[in-house]
């Protein structure tokens, strides 16, 4: 099952169930919005449960596709999770999961700009699969992970280089500037995905591929980040896990190659659908 929302930014969403056709089905009459206070196991069985055909269609043309849930109160993070990425950044491959923060102000739709800020000298790009939790979870054994995910996402976890290693090595300042979190465009069901580690992934910059990637070269995978989590933090529905990047980010290149106002970036994760946007100066 395929969810997505439509609807300007700061205005109420159309929620939509997509069917196997593309056509996005209205499902306001089951649920206001997917947001973290109606997420949920039960919500999720009731739609899968709908015949889409006996949806209306939703009157979403000329609409903005919006991220698939509402604001999440939490975004996490994942650091060096992928060995070809950490091998490109010539760091060790971590013994446990590096966790860390963006700013849940960074969240924003899939086709929203990239703001560059005129204090911004090394923005970067990293195409990540996102997990999106369905039920709270705290201290969970790994054989009861999959339980607590509501589905997958598609994420760009646009980072600036310069703040985030320049500036007393603190990741969250480079992760968490405005529109630094596009994603969707659909949140995908875990039964739609069948393997999450078997996810081929890519991103384009102005048209040249520069991450080709997969989520099999994962070093933590996504039973084992969620179980892991949940030893520290309680993971709530709607929370954003963004599990990291493969290589080809901006900062590995040689020479490093950063974003500037103009540049276009597209990408996209198997299964999980594509996304793009443009940089533009604030």
């Amino acid at each position: 099952m395929k969810l997505a929302r439509y609807g300007a930014s700061g205005a109420p969403k159309t929620p939509c169930l997509i069917d196997a056709d593309g056509i996005p089905r209205d499902v306001s009459a089951y649920v206001a919005d997917f947001t973290p206070d109606t997420l949920s196991p039960d919500l999720l069985a009731s739609l899968g449960a709908l015949d889409p055909s006996s949806l209306p269609v939703a009157q979403v043309e000329g609409q903005r596709l919006a991220a698939p849930i509402a604001q999440p109160r939490n975004i996490w993070c994942i650091g060096l999770n992928y060995s070809d990425h950490a091998a490109e950044a010539g760091m060790a491959i971590p013994e446990e999961p590096i966790l860390f923060n963006k700013s849940s102000g960074t969240f924003c739709g899939p086709h929203d700009d990239i703001l560059y800020s005129p204090k911004m000298s090394k923005l970067d790009w990293e195409v990540e699969l996102g997990i999106v939790i369905g039920k709270p979870a705290l201290n969970i054994e790994k054989s009861d992970a999959m339980a607590h995910v509501a589905g997958f996402v598609l994420v760009n976890d646009v980072s600036e280089r310069a703040w985030q290693l320049e500036r007393s090595g603190q990741w969250v300042k480079g992760k968490s500037f405005p529109n630094f979190c596009p994603t969707g465009p659909w949140l995908v069901t875990p039964d739609e995905v069948d393997d999450v580690q078997a996810l081929s992934m890519w991103l384009d910059v102005n048209g040249t591929r520069m991450q080709t990637g997969h989520t099999s070269t994962m070093i933590f995978d996504v039973a084992t980040i969620v179980s892991y989590m949940s030893e520290f933090a309680r993971l709530e529905p709607g929370d954003l896990i963004c599990t990291g990047t493969p290589p080809g980010v901006g900062a590995g290149m040689k020479p490093p190659v950063w974003l500037k106002p103009g540049d276009e970036v597209s990408l996209g994760i198997e299964k999980l659908g594509a996304q793009s946007q443009k940089v533009v100066p604030l």
